[in-house]
Formats: C-alpha cells, sequence, structure tokens
C-alpha cells in the first residue's frame, strides 16, 4: 500500500476501545478513512471533543456490513458473542479482522463456553484466528487474516511473564499470583455508580475474584511456553484512575534456585528476550537502573509507574527477587486502552498490512 490509502471501519466506535481506536487511528500516516459504527445516531466529535476537527462520521453498523468490500481492515470493539457473528461477513469480503473482544482468543470453543458462559457462533475460525500478542506471535500475526487482540491484564501479564516462565526458573506446580489494577475505563462506559468519580475517588473495587475471564487465557497461553500446564491466582481491583493496568506477580522459584536467582540474574534473562529499547522489542522497556540503596529501601525508580505509559502503546518491565522465600516478582504497567485494546490491535494491524508495526504508535503518551 502506498500513501494514505488504508481504509479502516471500526465496529462499536462509541465505547472506550472504539473511541480510542479512532484517536489512534486519525494519527497514522497511512489510514485515509476511518468508519465507526454506533447503533444511535452519536456525533462523535460532540460526544468526544479531542476528535474535534476529524471529520469522522458514525454508521450503522448495518451499513458497514453491507460494505463490507469497501474495509481494508476492520476492527471489532463488540461486546463477547457479537464478534463472532459479524466476522465471516467481513472476512468473506477480503477485509483483515482484528478482533479487540474475547471472541477468538481460545483456540478450543468448549474453553470458550466455560469461560464465556455461551456457545462460539463461528467455532469453524477458531483454529484459523492468530493469538495477537505481537511480540509473541509475530511471524503469525504477519500472515493472518483474522486476529485476536489479547485481553488488558493478559497482554500486560504475558509480556511480564513469559520469559520467566519459559527459563525453567519456577516451581513446576506452584500457582503464580497476580496481584491486578486496572482504570476504571476497564468497566466499560455504561452507567454504574461504583465506578462513577464521585464514589471511585479514594477507593478501589476489587471485583471477579472467583475467577477472572483472562485467567484461563493467561493459564492456556502460558502452556506453551512453560513446557506443561501452569496455575494462574489473578485478583483484580479498579483503581481510582482512569486508565492503565498495574500488575504485581509472584512465582515461585525452583528449590535449588530460591536462594541463588538474583535481580541481575532476572534482568539478563529478559534482556536476552526482549533486547534493549528501541535495538529490541520497541514497545517493551525493563527498568534496569541498579539498586543502590540499603536492604528495603524504598527505591521507587526500580519499578515501573503508570504514568510512564499512560497514553502509548509501552509496556515497562521491572523485576526483582525475594531469596529468602524464594519468590521471583514482575512488576509491569500498560494503558489499557491502549496496549491493551487499540495501540496492540494497529500494532497487529501494521503487521498485517506489510508495515513497519511502530507506524502511528511511536507516542511515548501523555
Amino acid at each position: 500500500m502506498s500513501g494514505s490509502d488504508i481504509a479502516a471501519a471500526v465496529i462499536g466506535g462509541t465505547g472506550y476501545a472504539g473511541v480510542e481506536m479512532c484517536r489512534l487511528l486519525a494519527a497514522h500516516p497511512r489510514v485515509g478513512r476511518i468508519v465507526p459504527t454506533s447503533r444511535e445516531n452519536v456525533d462523535l466529535e460532540r460526544m468526544h471533543p479531542n476528535l474535534l476537527g476529524t471529520g469522522i462520521r458514525c454508521i450503522p453498523v448495518e451499513e458497514a456490513q453491507n460494505r463490507a468490500g469497501e474495509w481494508d481492515v476492520v476492527f471489532l470493539c463488540t461486546p463477547s458473542g457479537e464478534a463472532a457473528r459479524l466476522a465471516p461477513r467481513f472476512l468473506e469480503n477480503g477485509a483483515k479482522v482484528i478482533d479487540l473482544s474475547a471472541d477468538f482468543r481460545f483456540r478450543d470453543a468448549g474453553d470458550y463456553q466455560r469461560v464465556y458462559g455461551r456457545r462460539h457462533e463461528s467455532a469453524q475460525l477458531l483454529e484459523e484466528a492468530v493469538y495477537g500478542a505481537t511480540e509473541l506471535y509475530r511471524d503469525s500475526v504477519r500472515r493472518a487474516r483474522l486476529v485476536a487482540n489479547p485481553g488488558c491484564y493478559a497482554i500486560t501479564a504475558l509480556l511480564a511473564l513469559t520469559p520467566l516462565v519459559e527459563s525453567g526458573l519456577l516451581a513446576r506446580r506452584e500457582p503464580i499470583h497476580i496481584h491486578a489494577l486496572n482504570g476504571t475505563s476497564g468497566a466499560g462506559n455504561s452507567p454504574r455508580r461504583e465506578v462513577m468519580h464521585a464514589d471511585a475517588d479514594r477507593d478501589v473495587l476489587a471485583y471477579s475474584l472467583e475467577g477472572h475471564r483472562h485467567g484461563p487465557e493467561l493459564e492456556d497461553r502460558l502452556a506453551g511456553p512453560a513446557g506443561g500446564p501452569v496455575k494462574i491466582a489473578l485478583n483484580t481491583a479498579h483503581g481510582a484512575f482512569a486508565r492503565g493496568i498495574h500488575i504485581q506477580a509472584t512465582a515461585t522459584l525452583r528449590s535449588d534456585r530460591a536462594t541463588t536467582c538474583t535481580r541481575d540474574d532476572l534482568l539478563e534473562l529478559y534482556r536476552k528476550r526482549y533486547g534493549r529499547g528501541s535495538d529490541g522489542e520497541y514497545f517493551v522497556r525493563l527498568l534496569d537502573h541498579p539498586k543502590t540503596g540499603a536492604k528495603n529501601e524504598k527505591e521507587y525508580d526500580l519499578y515501573p509507574r503508570l504514568r510512564g505509559v499512560v497514553g502509548s502503546n509501552f509496556c515497562h518491565i521491572g523485576l526483582d527477587v525475594d531469596p529468602e522465600r524464594g519468590f521471583a516478582k514482575a512488576v509491569a504497567v500498560t494503558d489499557n486502552l491502549v496496549k491493551g485494546a487499540a495501540g496492540s490491535a494497529i500494532q497487529n494491524m501494521n503487521l498485517m498490512l506489510g508495515l513497519d508495526e511502530r507506524e502511528g504508535l511511536r507516542s511515548h503518551g501523555f
């Protein structure tokens, strides 16, 4: 493709992920047309004034389906269950499809039904769909016509844990514990009193402790690098901020490495997996500042902070070891609406269309 000739449809263009998709696509030098859909007659520029002057106008989803042959790429920013119904029409008309919902993340229709409680309506496409954790499945994404974007917790935890899990350093039968905080935008834009500013301010809202849906997704995708089953204990909550993912993961080291594995060992392991900055995985940044204080001194800059990634497609990772208890620890942060949704989708689009995957995503955030 040459020039600004990519035509992109954003199905479900008025939710948080859909609007973020429009914002990022509007800054993409190769995208010429952005057409979001809405089930209501929505003036997108009026509802989201950060898009003022872009000229982006919503159309009904039925019109986007009727014009299916016009789109080079279709982003499905729809509730779970809808993407499985919509995807075949766009694929049949030659579009690349990137699903931001959970409909194509599992390889087995039975797993999807177990986790999401409904029968999969396009199970015949599950074998073809490629899981869109770009840094881990890049070659497959490049060849794909249907990509399943990971969940926001899942992509953050996968990037934080994959080098550790595939290293063989961990005790095989011990669960990995993840404490995960999400911004209130992770609750969606349907009105809920608990996530309104007046209630959510100065508060933390735990939810889905019986088993968050991204837990099985993580277990499924970490089993390969681990060479066997992985058990994830995922505890999730909304923090008093609008956007961002902050995870702290604790994993048990093998008994023969419990007292000998160091933070420097982990840093070297992650450098080998991800490289260094722009010379490695561009969107994965490792905080490898040396420790300078005494034991247990509060050196905050050893671990990533949300403010370093909000508005960007970057994932920042920090590492440490608790040698007395034999734990390896990883801290990772992303923006749930960018790396956890729209930015990751555009990164995948770039690969699928033969572009530099960084195109339109080089911003370091707000």
